[in-house]
This record gives structure tokens, sequence and C-alpha cells, in this order.
């Protein structure tokens, strides 16, 4: 899986997150970032041209050197505003309290380790600093729960390691955030795939 994972599942990953339905999403959330910005799994680039501008600069994290450079393009756009780092979000190359606001979207369902990169997000985030998040996962309708529970195993193989089954505010409170605000519901799709939360959360 090795091939697949490091030159093909970044394509259909990035082919994939430019749903005119996510767009939405988009727009609603990310520009509400202010300050420096964290932005975890900027994969292609596709939230940039939704900052305002009281962002005063982006570092983008993405495990993939293949999805840093699809970024490549968008990040010339910014005017020197944008800083692409090549690294896993288990270990945020930052110091404590760097960034005022940190982005993460359709992200969480996929590290290797939800906690830790939370724990880091918390480190990195400033006391008074937003997690501005957009992520899908465990329906409450039990019906699809189970689907989701018995897709993820071969799903996780194919999609870069994401999971359907992971309850996104749950990982958020278990790591120490508040969750101050939280829409949740189903965009058009198949429901395994599409319960979306979406929202704002500060460090305890």
């Amino acid at each position: 899986m090795g091939f697949y994972n490091d030159r093909v599942a970044p394509y259909l990953i990035a082919l994939a997150m430019r749903q005119r339905n996510l767009a939405e999403y988009r727009r609603r959330l990310v520009p509400t970032a202010h300050g420096r910005v964290l932005e975890i799994g900027i994969g292609s680039g596709l939230n940039l041209p939704f900052y305002g501008a009281a962002v005063e600069h982006i570092f983008g994290l993405d495990p993939s050197s293949q999805l840093l450079a699809m970024a490549e393009r968008r990040v010339r756009r910014m005017h020197g505003k944008v800083t692409l780092i090549e690294g896993a979000a288990e270990a945020i190359p930052l110091e404590d309290g760097a960034v005022d606001t940190v982005v993460m979207t359709w992200t969480l369902c996929s590290v290797a380790a939800p906690s830790a990169v939370l724990c880091e997000i918390r480190r990195v985030l400033n006391p008074g600093g937003d997690l501005l998040f957009i992520e899908h996962g465990a329906s409450p309708d039990l019906n699809v729960a189970k689907w989701q529970d018995r897709l993820t195993p071969f799903w996780k193989h194919i999609s870069g390691g994401c999971h359907l089954n992971r309850d996104a505010a749950l990982l958020l409170t278990s790591a120490g955030f508040n969750v101050r605000e939280l829409r949740r519901g189903y965009m058009r799709g198949p429901r395994p795939f599409t319960f979306m939360s979406e929202g704002r959360a500060r460090p305890r």
C-alpha cells in the first residue's frame, strides 16, 4: 500500500475535496479565522481563497509532499502570506502559543493519533485562541453508525486513513477543549459518509 498511499491517494483526496457541497462549509467557517493561523492538513490548499483580511499569516501543515506541491499554485497568489510545512500534526514544528487560530477541515478523521494531534493543537494555540473545525464522522443514527463501523476497516485503506466513525465533538471534549459552537447534520450524499460537525472550540 506504500505506493498507493504515497502516490495515488493524494490525488484522489484532492479530487474528492473539490466537491461543490463542501464549499459552503468552507465559506461559513474559514473567513472567521484571524491573526496567525495554523491550518492542519492544508492538503492542496482549497481553503486558501476563503481566508479574510484579519489573517496575518498562515502556516499550512500536511504530511503529503504531493498535496503540498498542489497547494503551491494557490500559495503564490497569497503574496508571501503562507508558509507550507511538510510534517505530521502529532509533532507540530511551532512554538507554544504561536498561533491565534487553528483551522482543521476534514482532517481529524484521518490522523493516526487524534488525541496526540489535539494535544499538540492545544500547545501551539494561544490561551484565548480558537480551533475552527469541520469534520465528518460518527452519526447519532444507530443504523448509520453500524454501517460506519462496518465500512471503516476497508474505507481507511483506500482513503488515506479516513475513519468514518470518529466523533469529533467527543474527541475535542476529551482532549480538553470547550466546544463553544457546534452545528451537526447530514450533507447531501450517502449517510455513512456525510454526517458533518462544524464549529469552534477553545482550550479549557
